[in-house]
């Protein structure tokens, strides 16, 4: 069999020119309607249009127009049975051997600030879904594009002498699966859109296409895959394959780093932060700052930086062994050095990937998914001088150090604490089942380091339960704390900030991460 007839309908109209000139050079009849039509004829393209194909016109602004049994019948008759070509011949169906369609933008308009529920629904695409469903479900002898990256491997095929103008079995077949993926995101999209809009999340939707295979999950007996468009917002430049950790140390360093506008760089461990610190200028200040919160966590670990990597900090921290290290952008000789090292990922960290940290955060959960708004904004930051709750307010230095360990602390697995100064931290407590064990941590950390918490702030994460949590942060030095509030102790822990002239603030707003 060859391809002799090719149905064209897109929205999205990257290099159609010069896929439809191809296949007009191998004397493909090309059937079209609509915007596709006009914009092929402007290109001097012969084509067809399918309401002369089809002999009935195009009605209902559009609707309806590729939905009549002369489209689907040339891409759903099976070539291979007597009876189905009996019929295609009786009623006049010619067969359609390719489809080329990419669906009205539903996610871009419904993306658009202010776009209107009839607006959406005017971009739900319907002879697009079905047309590609049809040539997909019928792939043994039909060829089906709905993206514009499969022109080239298409029209190559078809130039092979061996392949007589058509395409091979396993590109059709990964073609069609292409299809089902994307339609069924489509679809997802569309009722992910809907629900939101009845405020009656009945069900959730999800199709996303793999992006690779992992090395492995948190173990190595564990397999593990990632979907969707990851590469959009990172790009390996070197080393081993990520495993399922990486992921999520990958994220977590992007999230909390995102935090800064000044020049900052951070260091994790197993998510989390193990030293943060800030400079004005020079990336090297910020990594001392960073490194002397704790020598020990950060082998192993992940450095991420949201400024290029200079070959300054890169010979500094080359001395390291880190598992990952993100940056922006690199410098070249800086890459080189890096490079060197087999066993570290070096990771190009996109512009856009705000938007993806903006995401819901999908989790499983016994028999389906959890689904959670992001945690993006560090809350409760403004207006900070009228949130006062103690009888001394805090200077503006203290102001600046509750600020910066509220924006750290928000990363820290709970219960979280973080002591700091308006530039880096000194000492970090986390994931303990008592806060006042996270703070006895952070402080012996902070002492291990060779640190004076002296003058400090202490920022937590939720609400000190007890005193006894404020009383150990102030026994250490911290003059300032920074916490949510709402605890039914909150008069005996104010009162006890108040004896030891520690100044507090309460946020309002809690910051757990599990």
């Amino acid at each position: 069999m060859s391809i002799q007839r090719a149905l064209l309908s897109v929205s999205d109209k990257t290099g159609l020119a010069e896929f439809a000139k191809g296949l007009t050079s191998l004397g493909v009849e090309i059937i079209s309607s609509g915007g596709t039509a006009k914009f092929l004829k402007s290109k001097k393209i012969a084509v067809k249009e399918v309401s002369d194909y089809t002999g009935f016109p195009e009605c209902f602004d559009g609707r309806v127009k590729t939905l009549h049994p002369r489209i689907h019948g040339g891409l759903l008759q099976r070539r291979d049975l007597e009876e189905h070509q009996k019929q295609a011949k009786q009623h006049d169906i010619p067969p359609i051997d390719l489809v080329v369609v990419n669906l009205y933008p539903f996610e871009q308009t419904i993306a658009k600030e202010g776009v209107t529920l009839d607006e959406a629904i005017e971009n739900i695409d319907i002879g697009g879904p079905s047309m590609l469903r049809s040539a997909a479900k019928n792939y043994q002898s039909v060829t089906v594009i709905t993206d514009p990256a499969d022109y080239e491997i298409v029209l190559s095929e078809m130039n092979e002498e061996d392949n007589a103008k058509d395409t091979t079995l396993s590109t059709r077949e990964r073609l069609a699966t292409k299809v089902f993926q994307r339609s069924a995101a489509y679809d997802a999209a569309i009722a992910r859109y809907l629900n939101k809009e009845q405020e009656c999340a009945k069900s959730f939707n999800l199709s996303l296409p793999l992006h690779s295979e992992l090395r492995y999950g948190d173990n190595p007996h564990q397999k593990a895959s990632i979907y969707g468009n990851f590469s959009d917002y990172f790009v390996k430049l070197h080393g081993k394959e990520l495993s399922y950790t990486n992921v999520l140390d990958i994220e977590s360093a992007a999230a909390l780093v995102r935090e800064f506008r000044r020049p900052t760089v951070a260091i994790l461990k197993h998510t989390n932060p193990c030293g943060v610190g800030c400079a004005e200028e020079d990336l090297r200040e910020a990594w001392e700052k960073a490194f002397e919160t704790d020598k020990q966590a950060p082998f192993g670990g992940v450095i991420v930086i949201n400024r290029p990597m200079t070959l300054g900090l890169a010979k500094i921290i080359g001395e390291i062994f880190t598992e990952i290290i993100i940056a922006p952008e690199y410098e070249a000789d800086a890459r080189a050095l890096l490079q060197k090292k087999k066993n570290l990922r070096l990771m190009e960290m996109l512009p856009g990937v705000e938007e993806a940290l903006k995401q819901p955060v999908i989790r499983s959960a016994p028999g389906g998914l959890m689904v959670m708004d992001s945690d993006y904004e560090a809350l409760g930051l403004d207006d900070i001088e009228n949130k006062v709750v103690t009888e001394r307010p805090p200077t503006r230095e203290e102001i600046e150090s509750m600020r910066f360990a509220w924006r750290v602390v928000k990363h820290v697995k709970s219960n979280a604490i973080v002591f700091a100064t308006g530039d880096r931290t000194l000492g970090i407590g986390a994931g303990q089942m008592s806060r006042v064990d996270s703070c006895r941590i952070a402080v012996w950390k902070a002492k291990e380091a060779g640190l004076s918490l002296k003058g400090s702030t202490v920022g937590s994460d939720a609400m000190f339960p007890f005193p006894d949590g404020l009383i150990a942060a102030a026994e250490a030095g911290a003059t300032a704390a920074i916490q949510t509030g709402g605890s039914v102790k909150d008069k005996e822990v104010i009162a006890a900030a108040n004896e030891r002239d520690v100044a507090m603030v309460f946020t309002g707003h809690r910051h757990f991460k599990h």
